[in-house]
């Protein structure tokens, strides 16, 4: 699962010409579905989003979460996130779940957004125009650039190999005779 995070004054996403979805001040997810992914993918991904502090405090440090400035989440579908252009140059879809699947667990990461206590918006699945975000407007609308890229959860990657084996030390006996 993969999640590109914007922090926005206001967004809104359309589809077939009409608004699916609009919030206020909080966070765009663009939200890709992999193959391999679980329920516990999407449930890590929102715990992750709704606990990320991207939003200032008083003093200008991104400190405050999504829910701590009364901000909402406006979740939308982006398969294209598990677009694949190591050969050639056209993009592969390969690893993206199937629409099926990939529904049942963006439903899913919503469900969990919501559960949080967060409000949350949605675009259609599999079926959206355009969105907006505040940080595209100019002027007040602005909330200034904030982007993070998240992923699910990765399990420890170990190098391995005798170059990266643990080296066993003698041990070194002082005062013996």
């Amino acid at each position: 699962m993969r999640a590109v995070v914007q922090r926005v004054s206001r967004a809104r996403v359309t589809a077939e010409g009409a608004i699916a979805g609009e919030i206020g001040r909080g966070l765009v997810v663009f939200l890709g579905v992999g193959g391999s992914d679980t329920p516990v993918d999407a449930e890590y991904l929102a715990t992750k989003i709704a606990g990320l502090r991207i939003f200032e405090d008083e003093s200008g440090k991104m400190n405050l979460a999504v829910g701590e400035v009364r901000g909402a989440v406006l979740a939308i579908s982006q398969f294209t996130l598990y677009g694949d252009v190591r050969r050639g140059k056209r993009p592969s879809f390969d690893a993206a779940a199937p629409p099926e699947a990939a529904r049942a667990l963006y439903e899913h990461f919503v469900q969990q957004i919501r559960e949080a206590g967060l409000v949350c918006e949605t675009g259609r699945f599999q079926n959206h125009d355009a969105s907006r975000t505040g940080k595209r407007w100019s002027g007040k609308h602005s909330a200034g650039f904030a982007e993070v890229v998240l992923t699910k959860q990765r399990q420890a990657i170990l190098p391995s190999g005798p170059r990266f084996a643990p080296r066993r030390r003698t041990p070194v006996h002082r005062g013996c005779e």
